[in-house]
């Protein structure tokens, strides 16, 4: 099924037009060759605004190949990231919910040859003043330039604090447990597609574990509180983790994390 960004779609990418083809799951191709497939989830915080330019040039050279980053708290509070973004995340990358007027805090930045195909962002609760903005889940289902067969969606959020975590405040658990079960519903929402699901977050939980509680999905880390977790699909795309490592923020009191996969069409 054919189909044309509108002008909201546009914005959503940051203004890029991008056109593509969405193919129904488990489409026959041939296998490819596989591909590394380095994924960052990055929350530049607030503590140490003077750092936050290293920071994000730090994350973009994260791995020698280009990798897809899932950011947390951009113009939270505060405001330049997204021009900082644009410096170190040039014209190789489309910059998903960048600039969207809403979901702006969680975008998502993806990396030629990956193009973008479809996009969503799903609102899940108000802000409460003093304590949370808004948050949002936003996605983004891309597909190689190459191979177009080969495909996953990548969706990355950030819960609120001080639920689970910090101050273990009851009062916000609500807030917290709606977002997870949002987060469910999304991952669930591409699982059943058959279609590979990466996802990316800073979920203010230590002892977090997996989105849908489904033994299929894969946890890339089990401590900490920022989380890249994995849900197959049904088989046509294959996904194998490599390795892991930590980046060094210097912003807030947590470390980017790197997940290095590779990925074929099966």
């Amino acid at each position: 099924m054919s189909f044309e960004f509108s002008r909201r779609k546009a914005l959503v990418l940051g203004g890029g037009a991008v056109l593509g083809t969405l193919a129904g799951a488990g489409t026959a191709s041939a296998a490819s060759e596989w591909f590394r497939l380095p994924v960052i989830t990055a929350n530049i915080g607030r503590d140490n605004l003077t750092a936050r330019e290293d920071a994000i040039r730090d994350v973009r050279n994260g791995d020698a190949t280009r990798p897809l980053v899932g950011w947390q708290e951009i113009n939270e509070g505060d405001t330049g990231e997204p021009a900082m973004i644009d410096k170190h995340f040039g014209s190789l990358y489309q910059n998903a919910f960048l600039r969207h007027d809403t979901a702006f805090r969680v975008p998502i930045s993806i990396p030629r040859p990956w193009v973008v195909v479809d996009s969503q962002a799903t609102f899940v609760h108000g802000g409460i003043e003093g304590v949370t903005p808004p948050r949002w889940i936003t996605e983004v289902t891309v597909r190689h330039e190459s191979h177009t067969a080969l495909r996953f969606t990548m969706i990355n959020t950030h819960y609120i604090a001080n639920a689970y975590n910090g101050a273990r405040n009851p009062n916000l658990r609500d807030e917290w447990d709606l977002l997870k079960s949002i987060h469910k519903e999304r991952v669930l929402a591409h699982h059943r597609q058959g279609r590979l699901v990466i996802w990316t977050a800073d979920t203010n939980n230590p002892d977090y574990r997996k989105a849908t509680g489904w033994d299929a999905e894969k946890q890339v880390f089990t401590a900490g509180i920022d989380r890249i977790n994995w849900m197959p699909g049904d088989g046509t795309v294959r996904l194998e983790l490599l390795n892991t490592r930590s980046i060094d923020m210097r912003v807030d009191g947590h470390d980017a994390r790197v997940a290095i996969f590779r990925i074929r069409l099966a």
